[in-house]
């Protein structure tokens, strides 16, 4: 994954990757509603099409494929990646420097990639953690529950998943996601700890 520049600033931020309906994104929405962790959604972007109730500029900042090709020139993104040809997405780095400047912790839901690269990027400053799905059966299941993948996209997505799994002890943290609630308290556990260092 190509990565851009450092974004300017001196702060932690806490990175949650995982294959696609491993449950990241329900654990990434429980530690937001903690307030005394002043954490900050960092919104991606994406050239990919709106989806159902997502909001534009919470959800994602939705851009065309050449405002996309112009921030990558720019250099723009901390990071980017064309995750499926012509779908791409990528973290702004005018996005980490607003999370700082208002005192918050950037908190990334990021595919397995992006989650390897932007530790990479911020080293020591980011804490990683790798949401494990139980099987990859409970995976498909997740994946046919939530109702917004095509069949194709669905086989694609377990594709990646099974080699994604892989990635898992490139992270500092895995989490087993075989119950919510528990996932939850392990990462509210481990993510105070790391803050508060």
């Amino acid at each position: 994954m190509p990565t851009g520049r450092l974004p300017k600033g001196d702060g932690k931020a806490i990175i949650f990757s995982a294959p696609s309906g491993a449950g990241k994104s329900t654990l990434v929405s429980k530690l937001m509603a903690s307030p005394h962790l002043n954490l900050g959604f960092s919104v991606s972007a994406t050239t990919r099409d709106i989806r159902g109730e997502e909001v534009q500029g919470e959800s994602y900042y939705f851009i065309s494929q050449s405002d996309f090709d112009n921030y990558i020139k720019q250099n723009e993104f901390v990071e980017w990646e064309e995750v499926y040809p012509g779908l791409s997405y990528g973290t702004l780095c005018s996005e980490v420097e607003r999370l700082w400047a208002n005192g918050l912790t950037p908190i990334f839901d990021v595919d397995v990639i992006g989650g390897q690269t932007l530790k990479s990027v911020f080293g020591d400053s980011a804490l990683a953690i790798f949401v494990m799905p139980p099987s990859l059966e409970v995976l498909e299941t997740r994946l046919r529950h939530r109702g917004t993948d095509s069949e194709e996209s669905i086989i694609k997505r377990i594709s990646k998943a099974s080699r994604e799994l892989d990635a898992a002890q490139k992270f500092d943290v895995t989490i087993r996601n075989n119950d919510i609630e528990t996932a939850s308290a392990q990462t509210q556990t481990i993510v105070t700890k790391f803050l508060s260092k």
